[in-house]
C-alpha cells in the first residue's frame, strides 16, 4: 500500500511527514532501550526481510494482489521502536532508488505503514500474549492475530487522510469500504507471514524474539499427591541463558540474509504483476485521477528492475538482491549507531561525579 504522489495534498501530506518525523525521534530514543549488542544486526536483518518479502505479491482477489506491510512482524521480533525505524529505513529506501511510493507521500506512507501496523499489532499481539497460556504456539496465534487487524487499520489511517487532504471529489464511505474490504482480504496473506516467520523463531530462537522476552518462561511444576505445584525456588535453575546462544547468532543472521536474498532474487520473479490493493481501489473510485509521476522515475533501479537489462528474471532478480543489499548495510548500520549510544546517558553523570570528587 505505497501512497503515490498527488493522492493527498500538500498541507495534509506535510503534517504527516511531520508527524512521521516526530515519530522516528521518539522511536530513536525508545531503540536504544530495545537494542543491545546482540539484536543490533538482527534489527537490520529485519529491515532486509521486509524489503525482501513485500517484492512478493500475492493474489487475494480477481485482478487484485497484495504484500506484507511488516509492521507486525518487525515490532514482535524486534519491539515496536525499532520496527518503526525498520520499516522507515525500507520506506526511504524503496521511494528513493526503486520509485515505489512517493518522495512528497513518504510521511503519508511512513505514518500510514510503519506508524499504525506497529502500534496497532504491538499493542494487540501484548494484550492477547497476556490474556492466553505463556506458550509458543499462543504466541504464534497472537502474532497472526495482530497482523491480520494491522492492516485493515492501516487502510483506515489512510482513508482517514484522504478525507482530509485527498485531491479527488470521492465519497469517503467508498473509499473506507472499499479499502478495508479488500486489506481485510491482503490481512490474511500478512498473517499467515507473520505468523510463520514468529513462528520459526520461536522454534529455533525464542531468546531473540522481543515480544515474548520473559512470558514463555513458566515456573517449574512438581507433581505432588496427584497435584501440580511450584517447585520450591531452590531447585529451579537461576542460571541465565547459556553462552553459547550468543555465539549462534551469527549462524542465524547468516541464515536470515540468505533467505532474504533468495527471496528477492528469485521467488519475487513469480509474484504477482496484479495491482495491489491501493492501486485497484484508486483505479476503480477514481482516486489516481491525479497522481504524479514519481520523482525517481528515472532511478536506475525504478520498478524493481535494472536499466539495460532486457532479460526480466535477471533484471527483477538483481534489482532484489541489490535492495536487500543496500537495507541490510543502511539498517545495520543504523542500529549500530544507536546501540553505540546507548550507553552514552549512563557515562556522562558518572564522569560529573568524577570530576566533582
Amino acid at each position: 500500500m505505497h501512497v503515490p504522489d498527488g493522492f493527498i495534498d500538500a498541507p495534509v501530506s506535510v503534517a504527516a511527514g511531520v508527524f512521521a518525523a516526530g515519530a522516528v525521534a521518539v522511536s530513536l530514543r525508545g531503540a536504544r532501550r530495545e537494542l543491545d549488542e546482540r539484536t543490533a544486526p538482527l534489527a537490520g536483518l529485519v529491515a532486509a526481510f521486509i524489503f525482501a518479502v513485500q517484492m512478493l505479491n500475492f493474489p487475494v482477489a480477481a485482478g487484485t494482489s497484495g504484500h506484507l506491510m511488516g509492521g507486525a512482524l518487525a515490532a514482535i521480533l524486534v519491539g515496536p521502536c525499532t520496527a518503526v525505524l525498520c520499516l522507515s529505513v525500507v520506506l526511504l529506501l524503496q521511494g528513493i532508488f526503486f520509485a515505489d511510493g512517493g518522495l512528497t507521500a513518504l510521511g503519508v506512507n511512513i505514518t500510514v505503514m510503519g506508524v499504525v501496523t506497529v502500534v496497532v499489532a504491538y499493542a494487540v499481539f501484548r494484550l492477547l500474549t497476556g490474556l492466553l497460556p505463556r506458550t509458543r504456539r499462543s504466541a504464534t496465534a497472537s502474532a497472526f492475530v495482530a497482523a491480520l487487524v494491522s492492516v485493515p487499520a492501516s487502510a483506515a489511517a489512510f482513508t482517514l487522510l484522504y478525507w482530509i487532504g485527498g485531491t479527488t471529489d470521492i465519497p469517503i464511505g467508498k473509499v473506507f469500504t472499499a479499502m478495508v474490504g479488500v486489506h481485510v482480504l491482503i490481512g490474511i496473506g500478512e498473517a499467515v507471514i507473520t505468523a510463520l516467520t514468529v513462528g520459526a523463531v520461536l522454534a529455533v530462537r525464542p531468546d531473540l524474539v522481543h515480544g515474548v522476552q520473559g512470558s514463555l518462561a513458566a515456573p517449574l511444576k512438581l507433581r505432588i499427591d496427584g497435584e501440580l505445584v511450584d517447585a520450591p525456588a531452590a531447585t529451579r535453575d537461576p542460571e541465565p541463558a547459556p553462552a553459547p546462544a550468543r555465539r549462534s547468532t551469527r549462524g542465524f543472521w547468516i541464515t536470515g540474509l540468505v533467505s532474504a536474498f533468495l527471496l528477492a532474487g528469485f521467488v519475487s520473479f513469480y509474484a504477482s504483476a496484479n495491482p495491489d490493493g491501493l492501486e485497484r481501489v484508486a483505479a476503480d473510485q477514481g482516486i489516481d485521477e491525479k497522481v504524479e509521476e514519481h520523482g525517481a522515475a528515472d532511478s536506475p533501479l525504478a520498478d524493481y528492475g535494472v536499466g539495460d537489462i532486457a532479460n526480466a528474471r535477471l533484471s527483477g532478480g538483481l534489482a532484489g538482491v541489490i535492495g536487500v543489499s543496500a537495507t541490510v548495510v543502511v539498517g545495520t548500520g543504523v542500529f549500530w549507531v544507536i546501540r553505540r549510544r546507548k550507553e552514552e546517558p549512563g557515562d556522562a553523570p558518572r564522569d560529573r561525579d568524577h570530576e566533582n570528587a
